[in-house]
């Protein structure tokens, strides 16, 4: 009964409907098509489970989906195509039995969706969408069906044991498989998937499912011997439809359109990804739109709004300036901007291997070399400030692993070896970056630091090692002087010859003489790789450290003991938190635990710090002539420097006690230096001491701003110089007493 009311539907739905030009909801076509599916799905309900019933025979064996794809294909009757798109969406998703596999399915499936996307707002295009979206579901249950979807642009023919020939269809330049015909390869066939015609006739067994054992991996082109002739281009419409569904103007369609995509780089096999980075516009597509959203981008945008605008997620680009209180000029642009580098940058986390690298390399040759280059290497400050906010904005925003390392060589290039004064500009963005960070505008430095700042959090080891490491990894900074026989009397003190005694230097003269901890000694401090630490004094050696730090800013230029909250013991938990943070990310880096032997190094090179650590020292040792929000800034990223867990940063940052080479600084001899030149400044200011207690409460808003203060700009930099060392012996403690831990 049930196959007689399958068997007249169609009937009725192919030779019966009424006038051609009446809409297709005049007639009965819609209520037959839902009955022919109900049919359908209640027998599959009442059949053992991969058993084909009669009426699931009949569609496959009359190509019931070819006739319905005539049918929509010339939206004959009118509202025919929709009607179509619906069937063929509740036909994929409601039956469970696998139908792509079956070639009277698949391939009108194909040539359906090369209909998808071809016009923009068409009365379709939600019914496209449902469509596109249930094949690529179907795709991610059975990633091997995906086959079907790769189709070949150019035909050759093949023999065993033969040399291709070059058909008239390549020479023709015409596809072999037809819009309307049917008269291509099976899909399914591995000479299909080849671009390599089959050796048996295309028809198939009717009342047989295709029966599809080999992988896509054996259906890859290159799985095949090298061939004379050019290799066929394969096309991967499903794809290209999307694409096309992705600049819809209905926002609804186009976020669909994404997912479907999304999901489609996701699928494992290796020979969908090339074909979807190679043989489709995607790459091109995303970076094109990236570059586009980037240039209509107004100039004038704030780079504080751009810095503060709210977190943005691709699919709910949705946005009323009406709607919004804290709307400002450009704001719609800049959301659609990070709404679509949000998406890129998801679509390449998602994506297969293969893809994802293609993706990422498009991103950075199209968009970061071809658009975002020139505008950070232009010389207008506003375009300056501008477009380093950007580039702070999307620093910040990355997640993907493998656009941050596309992202990190745009910014830093390759290089690893060691670098020399006059080669500091190899990498000229990299150059300019970090000029950037000592610019004349004080806000396009402090706008470049905190890019730098934000790319050092980054999960990415080449961060650390471009800008800093490369040049530590000989501990060249330090001046080694092996004990001679003469030499074994150490000095009473601890320090052994050659080493700087600070007890001599003015500074220190309040620095108890158990405090003063050599750099043998701190050498030989450090806990074994083992959980069995022998030793106990591990604390009061750190402490030497600390006091180091805490004694560098005379007392007479302190001001924090006299606020309440604001001891050395408030950085201590920040500090806990954030080099544990450190500590996760680069373990999968597998540094060493304890710096190299000086007896390995190559202690004779002449040594450089790096630019990058060169423009911060220099910036440091001005730190009682720079505006408050310029110190904050640079001693920020210096912080983060000495947060990471590699002993030659540790060494060369946190110990007091290093013995420096003849021209090296260190980080600890930039301060005493600036604190030498304070000890002498101080004299000249009347009322230093209440004047920097004033300043402090101010900062902190513990007192109404008031009459303009003289000297300014000093008294701040020695609030931040103290505030600098105390968070710098909290670090140094928080390092040695967890790394003492077990």
């Amino acid at each position: 009964m049930q196959f007689k009311m399958f068997e007249y539907f169609f009937d009725e739905l192919v030779f019966h409907y009424p006038d051609d030009k009446a809409p297709v909801t005049d007639t009965n076509i819609p209520s037959h098509l839902e009955q022919m599916l109900d049919i359908l799905v209640q027998e599959e309900n009442e059949r053992e489970s991969g058993e084909t019933g009669p009426c699931m025979e009949y569609l496959l064996h009359h190509k019931i989906l070819e006739t319905l794809y005539t049918l929509g294909k010339a939206d004959c009757p009118p509202g025919m195509k929709q009607q179509v798109l619906v069937f063929y969406t509740k036909l994929l998703g409601r039956i469970r039995q696998p139908l792509l596999p079956h070639i009277n399915v698949h391939r009108p499936v194909q040539k359906l969706i090369r209909l998808c996307g071809e016009v923009l707002a068409t009365p379709t295009e939600n019914e496209e969408i449902q469509f596109l979206c249930i094949v690529c579901a179907k795709l991610k249950q059975d990633p091997y069906l995906v086959n079907f979807f790769l189709e070949n642009k150019l035909k050759s023919l093949t023999s065993k044991g033969a040399t291709n020939v070059i058909s008239e269809d390549i020479l023709k330049g015409e596809d072999s498989l037809s819009a309307d015909t049917g008269q291509s390869h099976q899909p399914e066939d591995l000479h299909g998937a080849t671009g390599v015609e089959p050796a048996e006739s295309e028809e198939e067994p009717p009342h047989q499912m295709d029966d599809l054992s080999t992988s896509l991996d054996d259906l890859s082109i290159t799985s095949l011997p090298e061939a004379p002739v050019v290799r066929p281009n394969q096309d991967y419409n499903l794809v290209n439809s999307l694409l096309n569904l992705t600049r819809s103007p209905d926002g609804r369609i186009a976020v669909k359109a994404c997912e479907g995509l999304m999901l489609l780089v996701s699928l494992p096999e290796p020979a969908a990804a090339k074909c979807l980075t190679e043989s489709t516009c995607l790459c091109e597509l995303l970076t094109d739109r990236l570059a586009s959203l980037y240039k209509a981008l107004p100039q004038s945008v704030d780079p504080l709004d751009i810095e503060t605008v709210e977190a943005i997620n691709w699919g709910l680009d949705s946005y009323s300036h009406k709607e919004d209180a804290s709307a400002f000029p450009g704001k719609r642009a800049l959301i659609s901007f990070l709404s679509w580098f949000d998406y890129c940058d998801q679509l390449i986390k998602e994506a297969q291997k293969t893809a994802a690298v293609a993706l990422a390399k498009a991103v950075h040759e199209r968009f970061f070399i071809g658009v975002m280059e020139p505008q950070l290497m232009q010389t207008s400050e506003m375009g300056i400030l501008t477009s380093t906010a950007l580039l702070h904005r999307i620093v910040r925003q990355v997640t993907s692993d493998v656009l941050l390392q596309e992202m990190v060589v745009f910014i830093l290039g390759e290089q690893r070896e060691p670098e020399t004064l006059a080669e500091i500009s190899r990498h000229p963005l990299r150059h300019r970056l970090i000029e950037h960070c000592d610019h004349i505008s004080d806000e396009i430095s402090i706008m470049t630091l905190r890019m730098f700042e934000h790319l050092l959090q980054k999960p990415n080891e080449h961060i650390l090692y471009n800008l800093v490491l490369r040049n530590l990894e000989e501990r060249n900074y330090t001046e080694y002087k092996p004990l001679c026989p003469e030499d074994k009397d150490v000095v009473e003190n601890g320090l052994i010859a050659g080493a700087v005694d600070l007890e001599e230097d003015p500074l220190f003269t309040d620095i108890p003489p158990d405090n003063i901890l050599s750099n043998q000694e701190w050498l030989n401090s450090s806990p074994p790789a083992t959980p069995d630490h022998p030793r106990n004094d591990g604390k009061t050696e750190v402490h030497k450290i600390v006091n180091s730090f805490l004694c560098l800013v005379p007392d007479e230029a302190k001001s924090s003991y006299h606020v309440e909250g604001t001891g050395y013991d408030t950085y201590l938990r920040d500090a806990h938190r954030q080099f544990r943070d450190y500590c996760a990310i680069c373990l999968r880096w597998e540094w060493p635990g304890s710096p190299k032997a000086l007896e390995k190094c190559n202690l004779e090179a002449a040594f450089f710090e790096g630019h990058f650590l060169k423009v911060l020292f220099d910036r440091m040792g001005r730190i009682l002539d720079q505006p408050y929000d310029v110190n904050l800034q640079v001693t920020s990223v210096l912080s983060r420097l000495s947060l990471f867990p590699h002993p030659h940063t540790h060494e060369y940052l946190l110990d007091p006690y290093v013995n420096l080479a003849p021209g090296c600084r260190s980080l600890f001899s930039v301060i005493v230096r600036v604190v030498g030149d304070l000890m002498v400044r101080i004299q000249r200011i009347q009322d230093f001491t209440p004047k920097l207690l004033l300043v402090r409460k101010r900062l902190l808003g513990l007192e109404p701003e008031g009459p303009i203060i003289d000297h300014i700009t000093l008294l701040e930099g020695v609030i931040v110089l103290e505030e600098f060392c105390k968070e710098l012996a909290a670090i140094a403690f928080v390092k040695y007493h967890t790394s003492s831990t077990p």
